[in-house]
């Protein structure tokens, strides 16, 4: 008999989502559909509190976690930004973009992110202000990473080799720039890890061309630049 019949695959590779309420939905919608479409890894939304209903910065706006974030599974864990405002007086009820992020940074998942940093089987994932939610976290000291254009310096001022470009490769720590480089983000680690045809095959699906530039750090520390499609980071 052909043992092969009854040889168990390996179980895919994880992609979780971190939810926290007031984070961006694109940040997150955007990578997850990509991801799912190459058939690669089983995505899944979760959140530090477990299954549950987590509402986005945008109002009316909620995503279900299916899962509570389990940072010793082997993969991918993806840390989105927040969406509102950027300046307001919290005395006024103001929910803004720094104290969602800080909030995140400093509750429940801290630890988490702690132990999924630690995890020699996972890569860590940004899109745009999930890095200096990592920064605030005190995670990326002396990482090198992105962020939108408008975190940048704050980025910097953590501690963080801070680069303005699309994509930076730091190893285990990915992170993407602006709100829509989720798509590049996804499709970066698609092509990287598992090869240019799973990223081509959904870039045809979604008639999405990549943009910007990818940045990946070398083991002398030197940064080596590549430009991937057109366009500059937002």
């Amino acid at each position: 008999m052909d043992e092969s019949v009854h040889r168990k695959e390996p179980p895919m590779l994880r992609a979780q989502f971190v939810l926290f309420d007031g984070f961006d939905p694109l940040d997150v919608v955007a990578p997850f559909e990509v991801l799912a479409a190459s058939g690669k890894l089983a995505v899944e939304l979760v959140s530090a509190d477990g299954p549950g209903v987590v509402r986005s910065g945008v109002p009316g706006l909620a995503l279900t976690a299916t899962a509570a974030f389990d940072p010793d599974a082997v993969g991918y864990v993806l840390i989105p930004g927040a969406a509102g405002p950027v300046d307001g007086d919290p005395d006024t009820g103001v929910e803004t973009i720094p104290a969602l992020l800080s909030r995140f940074a400093s509750g429940d998942a801290k630890p988490l992110l702690r132990r999924a940093f630690d995890n020699p089987d996972n890569t860590v994932v940004t899109i745009c202000g999930g890095s200096l939610a990592l920064a605030m976290a005190g995670l990326l000291e002396g990482r090198t990473a992105t962020t939108h254009v408008l975190g940048i310096d704050q980025l910097s001022a953590a501690g963080v080799n801070a680069v303005r470009a699309r994509v930076v490769d730091d190893g285990d720590v990915i992170s993407g720039g602006g709100v829509t480089s989720g798509l590049d983000v996804a499709l970066y680690v698609l092509e990287r890890d598992f090869g240019s045809h799973a990223a081509h095959a959904v870039e045809e699906l979604f008639e999405y061309e990549r943009r910007g530039t990818a940045w990946k750090a070398e083991r002398d520390g030197v940064l080596q630049g590549s430009t991937s499609g057109v366009g500059e980071n937002e």
